[in-house]
């Protein structure tokens, strides 16, 4: 399925979205047919191809999300005066490098029950690690093979940087993860897309699937990715999270079901890390690399992980 469109520059996650409508056009007749099934179906099947055609969103439509027989392991609702260095760390490369920038724990901070993350200029003075771009990314502590995983978010307006919430099993992104078995990175939220010129557009986020980081391209297995629509994400919070069973991963944005996939050789059978960020670009857009008084923040109302129940 994926080399039958090959010659018309499609993205594997384009290809992805396409197999996606026909097994839900396949999925319509296996069962008991309604008007009702039919209609809702259709839909389905008609924002996907948009989505692989013309990259369109598709917005949350499956089952409500259920977590009969699972427990709460992590709650963090930042209710303290700062992040809890006992369930989090700052994830940062050494001296900090990350893009065009730094990432340093000045730049997340807990306030009126929200942690609150911070991208901006800071001079020589105030930057750790000099003057230059600054953000924050933290993650936790405890790593987890499957479960459910939650965020109940803002995203940050502007351009350059962008919200962040998702798993990884390693920092290379050059490991052989054999098809996503011996890992996987899964981006349960990321933003990119708040200067689109469509308004309908802006308020999308896309939810991924890399088997085998960026570099390799072991029997075309690269990623699975779809752009899926939440309600005013700039403004309100919305909730987003993946439940990562042993047969597959399960997509959701507030509540419902974006998509589920299994793609690649299966689900990632190894423990990964839990990360929220508002991520620097290697790039800043020209007018913000000119602005030294841009800002813009991400703010989190709560991170909550669930396990089965032993």
């Amino acid at each position: 399925m994926y080399n039958l469109f090959s010659n018309f520059g499609w993205s594997n996650g384009q290809r992805f979205c396409f197999e996606i409508g026909i097994n839900s056009l396949k999925d319509l007749f296996s069962g008991k047919v309604s008007l009702k099934k039919i209609i809702a179906t259709l839909l389905v099947i008609s924002e996907i191809m948009g989505m692989a055609i013309f990259k369109l969103p598709i917005y949350p439509r499956g089952e409500e999300l259920d977590l009969t027989g699972y427990e709460l392991v992590v709650c963090d609702e930042f209710n303290g005066d700062k992040v809890d260095t006992d369930t989090w760390f700052f994830r940062s490369l050494g001296s900090g490098n990350s893009g065009c920038g730094f990432n340093c724990e000045s730049q997340a901070k807990v306030e009126d029950g929200n942690l609150i993350l911070t991208a901006e200029y800071l001079d020589a003075e105030k930057g750790k690690y000099g003057e230059g771009w600054y953000s924050a990314v933290i993650a936790l502590n405890q790593w987890y093979c499957k479960g459910y995983f939650e965020i109940r978010c803002i995203c940050n307006k502007g351009e350059g940087f962008w919200s962040t919430f998702w798993l990884q099993s390693g920092h290379s992104y050059d490991l052989q993860s054999n098809g996503g078995i011996g890992g996987a990175e899964i981006d349960i939220l990321e933003n990119s897309t708040f200067d689109f010129p469509l308004k309908k557009f802006r308020n999308c986020i896309t939810q991924t699937v890399y088997c085998n980081g960026y570099d390799d391209n072991d029997e075309n297995i690269d990623k699975c990715q779809v752009r899926a629509a939440g309600d005013d994400i700039y403004n309100k919070f919305n909730t987003y999270g993946v439940k990562w069973t042993d047969d597959e991963y399960i997509f959701y944005i507030n509540g419902k079901e974006t998509f589920r996939t299994s793609f690649g050789k299966g689900v990632s059978q190894v423990p990964e890390n839990l990360i929220v960020g508002l991520e620097i670009p290697n790039i800043l857009p020209k007018d913000i690399a000119a602005n030294k008084d841009y800002k813009t923040q991400m703010t989190v109302d709560y991170v909550k992980v669930y396990q089965l129940a032993q």
